[in-house]
């Protein structure tokens, strides 16, 4: 089951060796415009059949011991799992979605976990105003953790949230090939289906977290989603989204401990 390789000489393709040209990789997305492998539809639903068997390991695992082990073990399968089959559909593809981290990037990560931070205070503080919210658990798992057991928690986050990025970033270009290929939008339509779906997608995971409170996950997470994926978006780097989404997170969790001891 092997991707269909894009013939030789196109612009953006790969170098010799399965490698993304360092000049281009970040001109464009992979995949939907066939670099470097153009998929056909039994792969990519092979590949969104791997993101849904992941994100069920994310809801569904738990092992005995502390809270933080479950949640890495989840996190490493969240994003192990859809990456390994893409690595086989379409090799060379990870180094098009990971690309090094350049100091605009890191400057890109706290900008956007700044604005996310205001944006998600802003949406949450209107939505409770009319609405019932519900907190995130997490904070109250931390507040009953001792010092060790709370850093690594923390440390725990990052495989997991690396994997909620893979789960938002593959479908995201699942749908944007759909909409330029099959619908025939433009990229620019096409760019647009591809983010609020992929947002629709992410905050339906979250249903379980906040007791399927629907409009609280649309409006507050999706919300969140749409601000943490524009780095990507920029920089067709998926590092500066993973920063970005670790430094938001951290600063909530961190600030939910400060508010429990207060």
């Amino acid at each position: 089951m092997s991707a269909t390789p894009v013939p030789p000489g196109t612009p953006a393709g790969p170098r010799h060796g399965g490698g993304p040209n360092r000049r281009t990789a970040r001109a464009d997305f992979p995949l939907y415009n066939g670099q470097p492998v153009r998929l056909t539809g039994g792969q990519w639903a092979v590949l969104m059949g791997a993101v849904v068997v992941a994100a069920a390991a994310d809801l569904l695992v738990a092992l005995p011991g502390p809270p933080w082990l479950s949640v890495a073990v989840r996190g490493v399968l969240f994003f192990g799992i859809p990456l390994l089959v893409l690595a086989r559909l379409a090799p060379g593809t990870l180094s098009y979605l990971f690309q090094p981290v350049r100091l605009k990037d890191v400057a890109l990560m706290v900008a956007f976990a700044a604005i996310n931070l205001v944006v998600s205070f802003v949406i949450a503080f209107v939505v409770s105003a009319v609405l019932n919210v519900n907190s995130n658990p997490a904070n109250d798992t931390l507040a009953g953790l001792g010092t060790f057991d709370r850093l690594a928690y923390f440390a725990s986050t990052v495989p997991q949230l690396i994997g909620e990025e893979v789960f938002t970033v593959l479908p995201f270009l699942a749908l944007l090939t759909l909409a330029t290929t099959v619908l025939g939008t433009g990229r620019r339509a096409g760019l647009v289906l591809a983010v609020i779906g992929s947002a629709v997608l992410f905050a339906a995971i979250h249903l379980p977290t906040y007791d399927w409170n629907i409009a609280q996950c649309l409006l507050v997470i999706g919300t969140a989603r749409v601000v943490l994926l524009i780095p990507y978006l920029i920089t067709k780097n998926l590092w500066t989204s993973v920063g970005a989404h670790v430094l938001n997170d951290w600063t909530l969790f961190g600030l939910g401990l400060l508010t429990a001891h207060s």
